[in-house]
């Protein structure tokens, strides 16, 4: 989610090995070890402090979550896990002739534990991120609105970004992607460079000199596939025709154009691997986040291409295959968000430096219910001057509200379902009430 200020590998550390004794209990008794969580921090950063830290462990079989009370001696029930660490903390940081102190946050997961057996050890590996001081994502609207037949309607989707600050941010050459990887299915590919970058299949950059476009503490920029008027086309979506930005894309078949509005400016497009046109994938699959690149445009495309080898396992036997693709390395991103549906979702495509989280529209895949949802992220508290201070803690589960009305909907009062009932209320992050 936030930019990460520094990734540490601890050198002689090995990943979290998980074993254990079966509990011996009575088949009508619930199984349960007893589990240790042990926590890697960076190796090399200074003057670290935890101010305050909570480990999750959610159970996969079963969805539950719980907070555990202490990392040693704890009474689980057996299962199969993800564990979640996240705290607040400060940290020094030196220029070379000053050192300071920032504040920053921890996060850390451990997936697909099985804790089956006693005694149990579970070690995290951790990744510190300094207070971010540039956007963050405030909400995606990816799924789409229906027609009133009940056919999907492309074209209105939105990404919104925010100036969480309290200073003036600049957008120029800020930019989003979104990942080729989807988290409903996960192999392994060589190069393996998941760790530390992302492999993207979109590249949309704001243009600008640097101090085109400031955007006020507490404000947004709205970021949108078409910005018309949808509803000339759908009297069940609304109006992007005051967009700020749009991505806009020269199709390579006359049958499907893209349309350039009149009223709304074009992203610089740097890239994307469709020859039509681009919409967000409206099933919620892929990771989206938000960059600034270091480099000019020709350099990227250069010098960052991606080459993977993977193997498709079938029925009718195991099939090599080749890809490309650009990446985007993860020191670049301000902010990212793993999207996925329970059912079936198989791992997080953005790695917990990035975001130990995700969030959702809908359950399953090709939920009905999905359509005319966002996710928005969380108001943590109002600032004295009205404006919003949202949540972020490098964990869209915690920061984001899933399955919400848009905020556009919202505010232009338009149509929330393909039956045409529309939005009557306002809120400031889909839950909380305006007032």
């Amino acid at each position: 989610m936030n930019r990460i200020f520094k990734y540490i590998e601890s050198a002689g550390i090995a990943t979290a090995l998980v074993v254990a004794l079966l509990c011996s209990c009575s088949d009508n008794e619930i199984s349960r070890t007893q589990t240790e969580v042990s926590i890697t921090y960076p190796a090399d950063a200074e003057g670290l402090t935890i101010v305050s830290e909570e480990i999750k462990a959610v159970n996969l079989s079963t969805g539950q979550t719980q907070i555990l009370p202490s990392k040693s001696k704890i009474d689980i029930v057996s299962g199969l896990y993800d564990f979640i660490y996240s705290a607040e903390v400060r940290f020094s940081s030196s220029n070379g002739t000053e050192t300071s102190t920032m504040k920053g946050t921890l996060s850390g997961k451990a997936e697909n534990v099985s804790i089956t057996q006693s005694p149990c050890n579970v070690n995290i590996e951790t990744f510190l991120s300094a207070e971010n001081d540039d956007f963050i994502i405030e909400e995606i609207f990816f799924t789409g609105t229906l027609r009133p037949s009940g056919s999907a309607y492309y074209g209105d989707g939105y990404i919104k970004i925010f100036n969480n600050t309290d200073h003036v941010l600049y957008a120029d050459g800020v930019g989003f992607c979104e990942s080729k990887f989807k988290s409903t299915a996960n192999t392994e590919y060589s190069p393996d460079i998941r760790k530390d970058t992302m492999t993207i299949q979109s590249l949309y950059i704001i243009p600008g000199s640097g101090h085109d476009h400031p955007v006020l503490p507490g404000q947004s920029l709205l970021l949108c596939d078409t910005g018309i008027d949808h509803r000339n086309a759908n009297p069940n979506s609304f109006d992007l025709s005051a967009a700020d930005f749009e991505w806009y894309d020269v199709s390579q078949n006359p049958s499907t154009l893209d349309i350039d509005s009149e009223t709304v400016p074009n992203l610089d497009k740097w890239y994307c691997y469709t020859e039509t046109f681009y919409t967000l994938h409206n099933r919620g699959f892929t990771s989206i986040a938000l960059v600034r690149v270091p480099i000019d445009k020709q350099t990227y495309l250069k010098d960052f291409w991606y080459s993977y080898d993977y193997t498709v396992y079938t029925a009718a036997g195991a099939f090599p295959m080749q890809q490309q693709a650009f990446k985007m390395p993860n020191n670049w991103i301000l902010d990212g968000v793993n999207l996925s549906v329970e059912a079936a979702r198989l791992w997080n495509v953005l790695p917990p430096s990035v975001d130990a989280g995700w969030t959702h529209c809908g359950t399953t895949d090709n939920d009905k219910t999905r359509f005319f949802k966002s996710v928005r992220r969380k108001v943590q508290y109002i600032n004295s001057d009205g404006t919003r201070h949202l949540k972020d803690t490098n964990n869209s589960t915690d920061d984001f509200n899933a399955d919400c009305i848009p905020s556009v909907i919202e505010l232009q009062k338009s149509v929330i379902a393909t039956d045409g009932t529309k939005a009557e209320t306002t809120t400031l992050d889909g839950i909380m009430p305006v007032n």
